[in-house]
C-alpha cells in the first residue's frame, strides 16, 4: 500500500505507538528548571561517563548544569497521547539516588496533588542546600490510563549559591567532525570541505621526514576555485596559520585568535574551558604530502546542547526543503556562546536578533534556557533601538506562552513595565523618541545610558557604505516625530504587558495597561491611517506609505476590519522590500491578513531577495542580509536571517501555543499550493506531528498530539482533521 506521508517510516520510528505508551506508562522528558540534561558531567565541552555524585571526589575541571533557584520548577512529559488528560501527580525529592530508589522522598514528598498541571510545578518541600546532588522522580494519573509507574530519577546538582529564581544554563558542548571531501587544488595543496560552516577549533596530524617542513593551513568560510577565498569582501572569515612541524608523526591544535572587536568590553566571551573559535568551513593544507586522509584533520564544532531529532519537516517543494534544513542548522551553529548573539562580527545580544532566533529554536528543540537567558541578559544590557527595547517585552511573552512558567515575568515585572516606554508616550496618545524627553532618570529606568533612537528596519538609506542609489532596507519610510512601526510597537507591548500582569494577579494594572492601548489604538489610526488610499502612513503629514507601517500594523491588531483585505493587499503589492530580519513580520502578517499564497511564493522565490540565493552563493547558515550587495559588512552566520526556520511549522503549518505551555494548541494550516507536508514539532508537552494532503480528491490534515494538551482548529476551507489516539 502506498505510504500516505513523504516519511512516514521516519516519522514511525520517531513517535512511539499507542503500544509502546503503554508499555512505558510512565513520565519521560523530566525537567528541572526547564533543563532536561541536568545529569550530565562535561569536560572541556565533551560528554564524560562521569555521574554527578563523582564530582566531589574526582580531579579535574568538570561542567554541569547548576540549578540556582531555591525552589525550582518540574516539567515532565505525560504518558500517552490525546485526549488523555492528568487527573493528578505526585512527585518525591530524595537526597540520594539509594533514598529515590527505595521511595518516599527524604527531602519532599507531595503526595498526591490532584492537577493537570504538568510543567513549570514548583518545588515546596524542604530547604534545598547548595552543592548538593538531589533526585527526583513523578507518576501521575490520567483519565485514560490511570496511574502510571513512577518515572526514571532525574538527578541534579545546585549551584553554590541559591536565590528565589534563577535560570540555569547548559555548558557548552564540542563536536568532532571529518571533512565530507579532499581534494587537490595544486600539487601539495589540498582542499578540505566540512560541508557547512560552523564555529569550532581544528586539529591535525601531520607527519615530516626532516623536522623542518612548514605548512601553511587556511581556514575560511568560503571558497573558489577549488582554494579557500584569502580576500573576502565583507566579514566573511578566513585565517593563516603557519605549523613548524617536528620530525615524525605528531598532532597540532591551531590556536584561534582573538579579535580585537567581538572579544571587545561589550561582547559574550567564550569560556576558557572551550578557548576561542573561529566559523570556518572550509581548509586548505598548502605545502604538504602526501595526501592528508580524513582522520587527521578534525574539526571541533562548539554550541548550545541541540537534540538534531526534536524536529522535521518535509514537502513536495525541494527548495523548501533545502531553506528549512538552512535555518534548522543555523539554529545549531549560532548558538556557540551561549546566548543569542548577532553572529561573529560583534558576538553581542541585540532584541531582533533575539526575537528571531528565540522563535527558531523553540521551532527546532525542546529546550528553552538559551532563550530565557538571552532575554534576561537583554533586560540589563539593552540595545539603542526604539523598537527593539519594546521588543523585550514580546520576548518575555512568547517565553511564557512556551513553557508556561510565569517566574521570569514575576522576577522582572518592574524592568519589563519600563520598556513599555509609557514616560514617553504624549497627551496625544502616541509614542515620540523626539519630542518626549529621554533625560537620565529615563535611560537609568530601562537601563540605558544613551539615548534611544527609531530603526524601523536595518541597514537604513546612506549607512555602511551601501551601493550608490541604493535605499536602505526600510522601504523609503519617512521618519518623523511619531512613527508608525514604533508605535505599532508600543501597543503590542502594552497590550500584552496588560497579558503580563493579568497572569500575576495584577489586577488593576492590567485594567490600566488595557485602557492605555486603546487610547493608542484609537490615536495610531486617527494619525496614521489614510482612509482614501485604505492603507497607512509613515507619519502623520508626508502621505508615504512603507510596507513596514502596513505590516506592523496588521500583525499587531492594530487595523480596523473594514481596511483589512486592503492592508494586506498592499503588503503583498510591496514583495520583499524589507531585509531578512524585517522578513520574520512581513510573513507572519501575510499569513495573518490570509495572505497564504503570497507567503509562499515569497518563501521559495529565487531572487536575489530570497533564501534561495543564500544557498545559491553557498552559505550554509543563514545571512545578515540578503545579499553582500545590500550589506557590505555583512556576516555569513546570522540567524535573524532564518525566519523560514520559525514561520513554516507556526504559520505555514500553523501549530502555535494558544494557552501557555502548549496546554492547548491552535492548529492553523495555511499551506497554499503545496500538495503534501509534514512535520513533528517539539514542545515542552512532548512533540506534535502534523500531516497535510492538499489535493483534488483529498483535503486532510492529520495530528498525532501528546497527552495532556488541548487543541483549537481553524482549517482553511474543503479541510478535514484527523487526530489520531
Amino acid at each position: 500500500m502506498r505510504t500516505r506521508f513523504l516519511a512516514l517510516a521516519f516519522l514511525s520510528a520517531l513517535l512511539p505507538s499507542v503500544a509502546a505508551y503503554s508499555q512505558q506508562a510512565k513520565p519521560s522528558g523530566l525537567m528541572t528548571d526547564l533543563v532536561e540534561h541536568t545529569q550530565a558531567v562535561w569536560s572541556g565541552g565533551y560528554a564524560t561517563d562521569l555521574v554527578l555524585s563523582d564530582l566531589d571526589k574526582s580531579k579535574g575541571q568538570y561542567q554541569t548544569v547548576e540549578i540556582a533557584s531555591s525552589r525550582p520548577s518540574f516539567s515532565w512529559v505525560v504518558p500517552g497521547k490525546y485526549p488523555a488528560r492528568q487527573t493528578a501527580w505526585r512527585v518525591i525529592v530524595s537526597g540520594s539516588e539509594d533514598a529515590s530508589d527505595s521511595l518516599p522522598g527524604d527531602i519532599w514528598d507531595s503526595g498526591w496533588v490532584e492537577d493537570s498541571r504538568s510543567v513549570a510545578v514548583p518545588y515546596s518541600g524542604k530547604p534545598l542546600e547548595p552543592s548538593k546532588v538531589y533526585y527526583w522522580r513523578v507518576k501521575v494519573r490520567t483519565d485514560k490510563g490511570g496511574e502510571s509507574g513512577w518515572s526514571e530519577a532525574k538527578a541534579f546538582r545546585t549551584a553554590p549559591r541559591l536565590e528565589e529564581y534563577s535560570t540555569p544554563a547548559y555548558p557548552l558542548v564540542k563536536e568532532e567532525q571529518v571533512p565530507v571531501s579532499i581534494t587537490e587544488a595544486a600539487p601539495g595543496c589540498w582542499l578540505l570541505d566540512f560541508g557547512r560552516d560552523a564555529f569550532g577549533q581544528l586539529r591535525l596530524t601531520l607527519y615530516s621526514g626532516t623536522g623542518e617542513d612548514t605548512v601553511k593551513v587556511h581556514l575560511g568560510e568560503r571558497a573558489g576555485e577549488g582554494r579557500v577565498l584569502r580576500n573576502p569582501t565583507t566579514t566573511v572569515r578566513y585565517q593563516l596559520h603557519e605549523i613548524a612541524l617536528r620530525k615524525g608523526l605528531h598532532t597540532y591544535s591551531l590556536v584561534i585568535p582573538p579579535d580585537k572587536r567581538n572579544t571587545g568590553p561589550d561582547a559574550v566571551k567564550m569560556p576558557d574551558y572551550i578557548g576561542e573559535v573561529l566559523p570556518f568551513r572550509y581548509v586548505e593544507i598548502e605545502d604538504y604530502d602526501p595526501k592528508p586522509e580524513a582522520g587527521q584533520v578534525v574539526r571541533q564544532i562548539v554550541s548550545y546542547p541541540f537534540d538534531n531529532q526534536a524536529a522535521f519537516f518535509r514537502c513536495d517543494n525541494a527548495l523548501l526543503n533545502r531553506i528549512w534544513d538552512l535555518c534548522k542548522y543555523s539554529v545549531r551553529a549560532t548558538s556557540f556562546v551561549g546566548f543569542f548573539v548577532d553572529g561573529d562580527r560583534e558576538r553581542i545580544p541585540y532584541e531582533a536578533d533575539a526575537l528571531i532566533s528565540q522563535l527558531c529554536h523553540y521551532a527546532a528543540d525542546r529546550e528553552y534556557t538559551l532563550s530565557r537567558r538571552t532575554t534576561e541578559y537583554l533586560l540589563d544590557r539593552p540595545t539603542w533601538p526604539t523598537e527593539w527595547i519594546l521588543q523585550a517585552v514580546l520576548l518575555a511573552w512568547n517565553d511564557y506562552m512556551f513553557t508556561g512558567d510565569s517566574r521570569m515575568l514575576e522576577s522582572r515585572y518592574g524592568i519589563l513595565r519600563k520598556r513599555c516606554l509609557e514616560s514617553l508616550i504624549g497627551p496625544d496618545g502616541l509614542v515620540s523618541t523626539t519630542l518626549r524627553g529621554q533625560d537620565k532618570a529615563f535611560l537609568s529606568s530601562i537601563n540605558r545610558g544613551e539615548k534611544i533612537r527609531d530603526i524601523v528596519d536595518w541597514p537604513h538609506s546612506g549607512s555602511l557604505r551601501l551601493a550608490p542609489g541604493y535605499g536602505g532596507e526600510d522601504d523609503g519610510f519617512v521618519y518623523s516625530d511619531h512613527n508608525a512601526v514604533v508605535n505599532a510597537y508600543a501597543f503590542r507591548a502594552l497590550t500584552l504587558m496588560g497579558e503580563i500582569a493579568k497572569v500575576l494577579g495584577k489586577d488593576q494594572e492590567a485594567a490600566d495597561l488595557q485602557e492605555e492601548a486603546s487610547r493608542m489604538k484609537a490615536a495610531f489610526n486617527k494619525t496614521f491611517l489614510d482612509k482614501k488610499n485604505k492603507r497607512y502612513k509613515d507619519g502623520p503629514v508626508d502621505p508615504h506609505a512603507s510596507l513596514h507601517s502596513n505590516m506592523f500594523a496588521l500583525l499587531f491588531g492594530l487595523v480596523p476590519d473594514k481596511y483589512r483585505k486592503s492592508v494586506t493587499d498592499f503588503i503583498v503589492s510591496r514583495g520583499m522590500a524589507c531585509s531578512v530580519y524585517g522578513a520574520q513580520f512581513l510573513l507572519e502578517a501575510l499569513y495573518c491578513g490570509d495572505a497564504q499564497d503570497a507567503a509562499l511564493k515569497l518563501l521559495t522565490d529565487t531572487s536575489l531577495r530570497s533564501w534561495s540565493n543564500m544557498l545559491e552563493v553557498g552559505s550554509t547558515i543563514t545571512l545578515e542580509a540578503w545579499d553582500d550587495s545590500f550589506k557590505p559588512n555583512q556576516d555569513w552566520n546570522h540567524l535573524w536571517g532564518a525566519a523560514p526556520g520559525n514561520i513554516i511549522p507556526f504559520k505555514l503549518m500553523g501549530v502555535e501555543p494558544l494557552e501557555p505551555g502548549f496546554s492547548k494548541v491552535r492548529i492553523r494550516p495555511r499551506p497554499g499550493s503545496l500538495t503534501r507536508a509534514e512535520m513533528v514539532l517539539p514542545t515542552i508537552r512532548g512533540q506534535i506531528f502534523m500531516g497535510i494532503e492538499n489535493t483534488e480528491s483529498r483535503k486532510v490534515v492529520t495530528v498525532d498530539l501528546p497527552a495532556n494538551m488541548d487543541y483549537e482548529a481553524d482549517l482553511p476551507e474543503g479541510f478535514s482533521l484527523e487526530v489520531r489516539n
